[in-house]
C-alpha cells in the first residue's frame, strides 16, 4: 500500500474525519464499525480499500470569500460551522481541481469579480463546482454566482479557457438562497462548450453533465459495482429492475452482463434523459428508462404479475422507505441486490426485509469509496431461497 504524507489542514478542515488514523487502521475501524451493526443479520466479507487512497475525488466544490488579509480565498466550511477554511492544494481532490481553482482566484482578483456575501445578500462568486474525467482529463467547471453578469465576464471565461484547455464546458448557477446546498434549483446554464465530459466505468462509457450524479471515486466504483454484479450473478434470461437508477451506471452495467430486460426507474427528469443518452452511446438496447415514483411502479408491476429476477436499490444516505421495501416484497424478485451508501439506513432496511417477508441476507460486502472519511458502502445480497 502506498505511504502518503497526513493532510496538514485535516484537523481545521474537518472533511477528513480519520485521517489522524494510518490507512490499515482506518479500514480495521470501518469494518468493525460494520460487523458490529450488520454482523449478526449475515456474513460479512473484508472490506475492499485501496492501493493508493489519494487524489481520487473527481467532484471539488469550493466555497469562495475572504481571509483576514482581505484576499480572495476558496475553500469548504469547517464542519459544523460557517467558517470558510482557505485549501490551495487537498491530498483527496485531483489535482487538476486544484489548479483550476488557483486559476480562478487569480482571475477574479485580476478582473475584481467578488466573493458572494450571503448575510449582505451582494457579491458575485459563491461556489464553483468542478467534475473531472479521469478517462479523457476533461473537466466541467460551474460558476455558482449570487450576482451575474460578473465584471469582464467574457474575458474571465476567455482567460480561463486559456489557462486549461482541459476545460470543455463552463456552465452558470444562479444562487442567492439562504441555504448550505452549494447549487440552486435554478437550471444551469450553459455558457461555453459542449455541456458535458465522458468518464469509462466497467468498459461502458457515461455522460456526465453540471448537474447529473455520478460517483466521486471512479476506481473504488468499479470494484463496488463489479462485486454488485458478481452477487446479482445475472443470466441470460433474467429481467432486472434497477431502482434509484439515476443517469443508468448499474441499469446498463446489468444490460452490458447480458441480462435479457433491464428497466431503470428515476424519478428525476433530466437523469432520465442522461440514462437514455448513455444507453444509446454503448449500443444497449436491452435497457428501458422511465421517469416515476419506484415505490409505486413497483406496486403496479406486482399487481399485474410481473417477474423481476433481479431488484438492485442504491437509494441516497437517507435509504429507503417503507413504501417501497413493501412493493419490492410484493414484487417477489429473486435476489435484491441492495447498494448502501449508510450503513445505519441499511440496517433499518434490512431488518424491515428480514421482518415481513422471507428474505434471507446472503453475504455483505463492504467497500471503503471515502479513505480517510467516516462514509462507507456496503453491498448486500438477500435472496428468499
Amino acid at each position: 500500500m502506498k505511504r502518503y504524507a497526513k493532510c496538514p489542514l485535516a484537523r481545521t478542515c474537518g472533511a477528513c474525519q480519520l485521517m489522524d488514523y494510518s490507512y490499515p487502521n482506518q479500514l480495521e475501524m470501518k469494518m468493525r464499525y460494520v460487523d458490529e451493526l450488520l454482523g449478526q443479520l449475515g456474513p460479512i466479507a473484508p472490506i475492499q480499500g485501496m492501493d493508493d487512497p489519494t487524489l481520487y475525488r473527481t467532484k471539488v466544490q469550493a466555497t469562495f470569500g475572504y481571509d483576514w488579509k482581505g484576499s480572495l480565498v476558496s475553500g469548504i466550511y469547517q464542519e459544523g460551522t460557517h467558517l470558510l477554511v482557505p485549501i490551495r492544494s487537498c491530498m483527496v481532490q485531483h489535482p487538476l481541481a486544484d489548479e483550476i481553482l488557483k486559476s480562478i482566484r487569480n482571475l477574479a482578483t485580476r478582473f475584481q469579480i467578488t466573493a458572494y456575501d450571503e448575510d449582505e445578500g451582494y457579491g458575485h462568486l459563491r461556489h464553483v463546482l468542478i467534475k473531472i474525467s479521469r478517462k479523457t482529463g476533461e473537466a466541467i467547471v460551474v460558476l455558482v454566482c449570487g450576482q451575474w453578469p460578473i465584471p469582464s465576464s467574457d474575458n474571465f471565461i476567455a482567460a480561463l479557457k486559456q489557462k486549461h484547455p482541459e476545460i470543455t464546458t463552463i456552465a452558470l448557477n444562479m444562487n442567492r438562497e439562504h441555504t448550505s446546498m452549494v447549487l440552486s434549483e435554478i437550471p444551469i446554464k450553459v455558457l461555453w462548450g459542449k455541456g458535458y465530459i465522458e468518464e469509462e466505468l466497467c468498459s461502458l462509457t457515461f455522460r456526465i453533465s453540471p448537474s447529473s450524479f455520478f460517483q466521486v471515486n471512479v476506481e473504488q466504483a468499479q470494484v463496488l459495482y463489479s462485486l454488485a454484479m458478481r452477487m446479482a450473478r445475472i443470466g441470460k434470461e433474467d429481467v432486472v429492475i434497477d431502482a434509484y437508477c439515476g443517469t443508468g451506471t448499474i441499469a446498463l452495467i446489468a444490460a452490458k452482463e447480458g441480462a435479457r430486460y433491464v428497466l431503470g426507474i428515476e424519478s428525476n427528469e433530466q437523469a432520465v434523459e442522461d440514462a437514455k443518452l448513455n444507453a444509446e452511446r454503448n449500443n444497449l438496447t436491452n435497457a428501458e428508462f422511465i421517469c416515476a415514483d419506484a415505490s409505486v411502479e413497483l406496486k403496479e408491476m406486482a399487481k399485474a404479475k410481473r417477474v423481476c429476477d433481479v431488484l438492485f436499490l442504491d437509494p441516497p444516505r437517507s435509504g429507503s422507505d417503507e413504501r417501497f421495501l413493501a412493493a419490492a416484497i410484493k414484487l417477489a424478485p429473486k435476489r435484491i441486490v441492495y447498494i448502501s451508501c449508510n450503513p445505519r439506513t441499511l440496517d433499518r432496511d434490512l431488518r424491515y426485509l428480514l421482518r415481513f417477508s422471507d428474505y434471507q441476507v446472503r453475504g455483505i460486502q463492504p467497500v471503503d469509496m471515502f479513505p480517510h472519511t467516516e462514509h462507507l458502502e456496503t453491498v448486500v445480497l438477500l435472496t428468499s431461497e
